[in-house]
């Protein structure tokens, strides 16, 4: 509760004789804790996120995580989602645009958890979002250096459609157009100068952050 919701006390007088001194009556708020909620929303906006990057260390983009770790991210995610700056993303693509590297995730495909560990990508992962054309490519990097291109289109102002289009293994090496089912949707519930949060449509949670030697990255001729 903030402060300014908490009443001012109220002083009240009992009528007992000449004598008697005012009573002071001091009004409860319905928070006792509400003191404790001090700060600007940017304050505590910034204080959510650093909480939140702080509980991924060691969960190797989700692959680690727990199933306690998972309920973690979340409820840290769902806390910061509340705070987001940027409730209509998709009309700022000044903020948007531009090479996301993925920090964590649920999405077992993205991570290759039903491979060996070997067999799974080790080194960075990105999307790529380009708002101007609508598109958006995902990039492993070490070892297989594969990648998906994908159509969006606009839902509402902080979701779009995804159509897939191509997969690309081994660097390009091999070319596979997508089937017309490879579709789904795509929501950004958090988005600000440095950290994005989605929401896949089959329930997935992704973090990334902006590789800022790419801010505004274009996707021409995919």
């Amino acid at each position: 509760m903030a402060l300014s919701s908490i009443r001012s006390p109220r002083l009240t007088t009992k009528r007992a004789g000449p004598s008697a001194a005012p009573r002071l009556v001091v009004a409860r708020a319905s928070n006792p804790f509400a003191f404790l909620n001090f700060g600007n929303k940017t304050e505590q906006r910034v204080a959510a996120k650093e909480e939140l990057l702080a509980r991924l260390d060691g969960l190797d983009r989700g692959a680690a995580a727990t199933a306690e770790d998972k309920a973690d991210v979340e409820r840290l995610a769902s806390a910061l989602e509340k705070l987001n700056p940027t409730p209509q993303p998709l009309k700022a693509p000044q903020l948007l645009s531009g090479s996301w590297r993925l920090l964590y995730t649920t999405s077992d495909s993205i991570l290759a958890t039903n491979r060996p560990a070997l067999l799974r990508p080790r080194g960075s992962i990105y999307q790529i979002i380009d708002v101007e054309r609508l598109k958006a490519r995902n990039n492993e990097t070490w070892p297989f250096f594969n990648a998906v291109t994908a159509d969006l289109t606009p839902v509402s102002a902080n979701k779009v459609a995804v159509q897939f289009r191509t997969f690309k293994l081994f660097g390009g090496l091999i070319s596979i157009t997508a089937p017309d089912s490879a579709r789904g949707e795509l929501a950004f519930t958090y988005l600000d100068e440095t950290l994005r949060v989605s929401r896949g449509d089959k329930g997935n949670l992704f973090l990334l952050d902006m590789d800022e030697g790419r801010r505004g990255a274009r996707l021409e001729g995919q």
